[in-house]
């Protein structure tokens, strides 16, 4: 690991992974990528790890890919679209799904612009707060001439509508955390210095709840996008099967019968 990214596990389980690369604005490159999955990875098996919030330093969360200092290999003879394929399938993709694939809940707290890729890095949490000053811009087509990618052109028209998604691709302009708020993008826009308190407030709840059930939660709702009713229902079936034979649920009817707080934190697997 390098100081390209920064982690910090405290006594409650809430890691916070900090991006660190703010004279690029933390746009994404190899080394970084590599060290993000690998954290990741470790989070979603280090039982010590309860909730994992992800941020940005500077004044900015992340202005996606790094175009100058991308540092991927590249094979002689190779195009641009090439290139760019091989980062997204070693890279890119194996990010998002390090994020999404986490077995722990994934807060991302977004402290500034996020810009091309780093749209979809910052969507790629399960619960997603922006400071006041963030925004948020696609800037692949106007731009660059390409589609959105790191999971931003799944993203965002299911958070928001194919109306919007497309308003924001093909015009390129700046969201404001407050109409990202207002349309659903985000759940909360907060100030700015109360970012981080408040990323660290709902990572605490969280941490304190069932967090199996929280990252199936979020699970269910994702698989309910792409499903009918009847699909789903069987979905519910299933999974209730396996959550109601773990002691998370076990714990909350004691909890619930007893009329105390459940506690999740030590239970024996």
């Amino acid at each position: 690991m390098t100081d390209l990214i920064l982690q910090s596990l405290d006594d409650n389980g809430v890691l916070t992974i900090t991006l660190n690369r703010p004279n690029v604005l933390n746009s994404l490159n190899r080394p970084i990528i590599e060290d993000l999955i690998k954290a990741f990875n470790d989070a979603s098996t280090n039982s010590e790890v309860r909730v994992v919030v992800l941020t940005g330093s500077g004044r900015g969360f992340c202005a996606g890919a790094d175009l100058l200092d991308g540092q991927w290999p590249r094979e002689p003879g190779w195009s641009a679209g090439q290139g760019t394929a091989y980062a997204m399938k070693v890279g890119f993709n194996p990010l998002v799904r390090a994020i999404t694939g986490c077995d722990k809940p994934v807060l991302t707290a977004i402290n500034g612009m996020a810009a091309g890729g780093g749209v979809g890095l910052a969507l790629c949490g399960d619960l997603v707060i922006a400071a006041q000053s963030a925004k948020f811009k696609l800037v692949f087509g106007p731009q660059l001439g390409i589609i959105p990618d790191v999971g931003a052109s799944w993203l965002v028209p299911r958070l928001i509508g194919r109306s919007r998604a497309n308003g924001l691709g093909l015009l390129g302009d700046n969201l404001d955390a407050e109409t990202a708020a207002d349309w659903g993008m985000v759940w909360e826009c907060v100030s700015d210095e109360n970012l981080m308190p408040r990323a660290q407030e709902l990572a605490m709840r969280m941490a304190d709840s069932a967090i199996s059930g929280l990252k199936a939660v979020s699970r269910a709702h994702d698989h309910a996008l792409d499903v009918s009713l009847d699909e789903q229902l069987d979905y519910e079936v299933e999974k209730q099967e396996f959550y109601c034979d773990q002691p998370e649920f076990a714990e909350g009817v004691k909890a619930f019968a007893s009329k105390r707080k459940p506690d999740f934190r030590g239970l024996k697997k």
